[in-house]
């Protein structure tokens, strides 16, 4: 008997497969969902806000195979940038009081990484041609409610990279000398979603790449707001669920840049230009995009391959507002930013350095008053909840029925 293979029985094939793997976490979503992080390796625990040394972030991140927690909050000034191994978790949810904020210089990230609730902010005495976050030449990777902050060059960088995930981020603020939010210069599948892309002169981001980029909210850009690939290499870009809200250093121009190369599909976004305080805008259309010449087409490049639970424009930029960035708890910085997004059109401003903007605060640290008898990252009273040995750091990494080790169940469960 012979099999008539079809498009639908590909898909759902793929489709089967792909949730046959398991998840970086409950909730992840897009290309870089599957990365496993630090799963099933040894615990650090960050004690310092020291820059560098024994219990500082640098030596937590400096080996592979680590988990990350957090048992102090605050902010860690670093002078040089931090380079992370592959294959760990960072868990800044673990953090006490208002959390983590890295700030003063970049951080670049190798490959299999999960990154959640953290704050990372450059500074306008690193170097100039300097950017925040750093994820090039690598494979999945996923950022989840990180604040990215004060990059020189752009906020964040990301090339020759594949699978990777965006996902409730905040980007935001880019400083001197360009001001721009993100280069994504040739990576392939990657995901950004439900981000807020606020404060930046332009290249919100700039889209070298095969991405899908779904239930964005672009909030008071400069020059321009989404900037195609521009360039003789084909880029495909499914644009979908977006709002651009024009704030009082935006101009009309919410487009730029594109070429023929640049291979659109786009649906349900939404343009609001008039700075009114309400989110009243219209339709983006064909035309939009065509003038910039685009080629568009008809049928999406990536969303087929990916879960990204996806809500109307109406909707999103609410989802965006409540949830962008380190907003476990949100710190002054970041809650300055969303004030001047919730006010709809009327306040931002674009900003040359983090000092113009108010600077980073000083924040009293806080450690954690959590007991972890055996150091496994898993508090004494959640392991005697579920039955677990708190004289034992082994069953921390043990594999449990949901996929996750009990140390993922754990450090899950605190932003459930």
């Amino acid at each position: 008997m012979l099999w008539k293979i079809t498009l639908p029985f590909i898909l759902c094939y793929f489709n089967l497969m792909s949730n046959a793997q398991q998840l970086a976490f409950p909730g992840a979503e897009g290309f870089g969902r599957f990365a496993s992080g630090g799963r099933g390796g040894t615990v650090y625990h960050v004690t310092n806000l020291n820059d560098a040394g024994a219990g500082s972030f640098r030596d937590a991140v400096s080996k592979s195979g680590r988990t990350v927690v957090f048992d102090i909050a605050g902010v860690i000034k670093i002078k040089e940038k931090i380079s992370a191994a592959p294959g760990i978790t960072i868990a800044g949810q673990t953090a006490p009081g208002i959390g983590v904020t890295v700030y003063g210089n970049g951080v670049s990230f190798g490959g299999n990484t999960i990154v959640r609730y953290m704050r990372f902010r450059g500074s306008i005495d690193m170097p100039k041609g300097a950017c925040t976050v750093v994820a090039d030449d690598l494979k999945d990777i996923i950022f989840d409610h990180v604040s990215i902050e004060w990059g020189r060059w752009d906020n964040l960088h990301v090339k020759n990279s594949s699978n990777i995930t965006f996902q409730y981020c905040l980007i935001g603020e880019g400083i001197d000398p360009q001001r721009f939010g993100a280069l994504l210069e040739n990576p392939k599948d990657i995901t950004v979603h439900h981000c807020l892309w606020t404060g930046n002169q332009s290249r919100n981001p700039k889209a070298k790449a095969k991405i899908e980029y779904i239930n964005n909210v672009v909030y008071n850009w400069g020059k321009s707001a989404f900037v195609g690939g521009h360039s003789a290499t084909d880029h495909f870009q499914d644009i979908v669920g977006n709002y651009f809200i024009a704030g009082p250093s935006s101009t009309s121009d919410f487009l730029s840049m594109f070429t023929a190369t640049d291979h659109v599909y786009h649906r349900d976004n939404y343009i609001d230009l008039n700075k009114d305080g309400k989110v009243n805008g219209r339709l983006v259309n064909d035309e939009d995009f065509i003038r910039q010449k685009a080629t568009l087409i008809k049928e999406p490049s990536a969303l087929l391959r990916s879960n990204v639970t996806i809500h109307a424009a109406s909707d999103a930029w609410k989802i965006v507002m409540a949830e962008a960035g380190s907003s476990l708890r949100r710190d002054a910085v970041d809650k300055r930013i969303i004030g001047y997004f919730k006010s709809l059109g009327k306040k931002g401003q674009i900003f040359k350095t983090e000092v113009d903007a108010g600077g980073q605060p000083k924040v009293k640290a806080k450690t954690s008053k959590l007991k972890d008898t055996d150091a496994d990252g898993i508090p004494d009273r959640w392991e005697s909840e579920k039955k677990l040995n708190m004289n034992d750091a082994a069953d921390a990494a043990t594999i449990t029925q949901t996929g996750f080790t009990n140390l993922e169940n754990y450090i899950n469960s605190i932003v459930k």
